[in-house]
């Protein structure tokens, strides 16, 4: 796979500014590891007069057939030979899209520290690709670059040029020339490309939108084949082509109007809109550990009975959470989780920050030690009391995370349930509810004996006679200072026996269903 960046100077404007623009220097090849195989960046020539850039791209077919999970992320025909045997390690696609914008990151920002007055210089530019697919032919190749500024050569490639009665395969051979910036060129190519080989290898996920919008800033919304572009690019997801071109719209009017798009895109008064929904108590209880986490700086996170992942799912959304461990002792639990976090159609590298594991929380697990914090979120009401003692000693003596949050529901709240029959726990499976008094005892005990120290707070509404429907305690290991992880490492966590034994009180499946 293959594609060439040429631009002219002079004495007074060497071409080989083209260097500084691609943060790669002419007098040297390099290469770059990418997720199905190896970029080079080299320079067949480099003098004033002319330069040349070339990106090689060295597919791997074995990694690419592992890395594609599901039918059409590879783009190839569904028959075992046909994921080997194909036209990936040569003509220009997503992958190529993929390592221009690994390689070029800077350049496709237009960021260039040592020459910043570079940036917005348009330079001649001459760009080809000899193999490049393209679903719509020459014909297509036309509409999409020549609205661009540039002027388009698209020849077809024959499919063989032994038998020219066979006629014209699919693939071209691309040339582009014009006067533009460098970033320019990249965020179009970067586009384009998989617009016309209208396959990607990896799955389509929401941020595809913000990454087209971004490349897209400044020629997308007024492009002519701006539907074909949005909806190809996003593999034709309806929702997400919807979502982008109503954003391109607002764009395109508030440009219009000459004024900021968040100016136009206030349809909603919120300071008039004072009607209150109620935010559902699972939700707040997902948002008071977030919060305790991130006062403690936590990085790696367990989340000890994950259910069906709701929590993971609101961890992942924020980076500083750069591994997330789910356990549950129920195999259906976990199976529901990966279906609902979709990890299977997750980008690979969020996917990587995720890993559910089966286990029992009656028992020591040494896969569980060296994280900077653990959640037992309405876990421990699941526990039968007498196996408690071995959920403390599993987390707060054997485990030992810098930070443990747990919530439990407040029995005292639980006259405030309407649909609550007076006596009753607000779950089948609970084996009690404790008081806010009660709950206090068993935490500062818990604390006492294995060195921690601990804050309570309210999560829901705070009724003076009854108190907050939900309860956190907040432990901190006595011995460590507040902020960021000291433990970066993974510790045992990798080798530790799998202790899955069936203890149905240690899972919480369903649970987030209750209140």
């Amino acid at each position: 796979m293959f594609l060439t960046i040429t631009t002219t100077g002079s004495a007074e404007r060497p071409a080989t500014d083209l260097g500084f623009l691609l943060h790669k220097h002419p007098d040297k090849a390099q290469k770059f590891s990418t997720s199905h195989g190896t970029a080079h960046v080299l320079y067949p020539e480099a003098d004033a007069q002319r330069c040349t850039a070339a990106l090689l791209l060295e597919v791997d077919p074995i990694a690419l057939v592992r890395r594609s999970r599901g039918k059409g992320r590879g783009g190839t025909p569904d028959s075992a030979l046909g994921q080997y045997v194909n036209d990936r390690p040569y003509a220009a696609s997503s992958l190529l899209a993929v390592a221009l914008r690994s390689v070029f990151a800077s350049a496709m920002k237009g960021q260039c520290t040592a020459r910043p007055e570079l940036v917005e210089r348009a330079m001649p530019l001459r760009i080809e690709v000899p193999v490049l697919p393209a679903r719509g032919g020459p014909e297509l190749v036309e509409k999409l670059f020549r609205p661009l500024g540039w002027t388009v050569r698209a020849e077809p490639v024959a499919l063989d040029a032994t038998f020219p009665e066979w006629g014209d395969s699919r693939y071209v051979r691309l040339v582009l020339e014009g006067e533009r910036t460098v970033a320019e060129a990249l965020r179009h190519l970067y586009v384009l490309l998989p617009v016309l080989d209208d396959a990607k290898h990896y799955w389509v996920a929401p941020d595809e939108v913000d990454k087209l919008l971004r490349a897209g800033e400044g020629w997308l919304e007024g492009h002519p084949e701006q539907r074909v572009i949005v909806g190809r690019y996003l593999a034709r997801r309806w929702s997400l082509t919807r979502r982008a071109m109503e954003r391109l719209e607002l764009e395109r009017l508030a440009e219009s109007d000459d004024v900021a798009a968040e100016e136009l895109d206030n349809a909603v008064d919120e300071e008039a809109d004072t009607e209150e929904r109620p935010v559902p108590l699972a939700e707040r209880r997902r948002e008071a550990i977030l919060a305790a986490l991130r006062s403690a700086g936590a990085a790696r996170v367990l989340d000890l009975g994950c259910g069906q992942g709701q929590l993971i799912g609101a961890l992942l959304k924020e980076g500083r959470f750069t591994e997330i461990v789910g356990v549950d002792v129920s195999m259906r639990a976990l199976h529901e989780a990966r279906r609902r976090l979709r990890l299977d159609r997750m980008p690979e590298r969020q996917a990587d920050r995720v890993r559910l594991v089966q286990g029992s929380l009656a028992y020591t697990d040494s896969r569980l030690t060296g994280y900077d914090a653990a959640v037992l979120s309405e876990v421990v009401e699941h526990v039968d009391p007498v196996r408690l003692p071995a959920l403390e000693y599993a987390v707060f003596g054997s485990a030992r995370p810098r930070t443990v949050v747990v919530t439990t529901p407040n029995v005292e709240y639980n006259v405030r349930w309407e649909s609550l029959p007076a006596g009753q726990v607000r779950h089948a499976d609970h084996r009690f509810e404790w008081t806010r008094e009660e709950f206090r005892q068993w935490a500062r005990a818990v604390a006492a004996r294995h060195g921690y120290e601990v804050d309570f707070g309210p999560v829901g509404p705070d009724d003076p006679e009854v108190g907050p429907p939900t309860q956190l305690a907040h432990f901190r290991r006595l011995g460590d200072e507040s902020g960021g992880p000291r433990d970066g490492g993974r510790g045992s966590g990798e080798t530790g026996e799998d202790n899955s034994a069936a203890d149905s009180g240690a899972s919480r499946s369903g649970k987030e269903a209750v209140a």
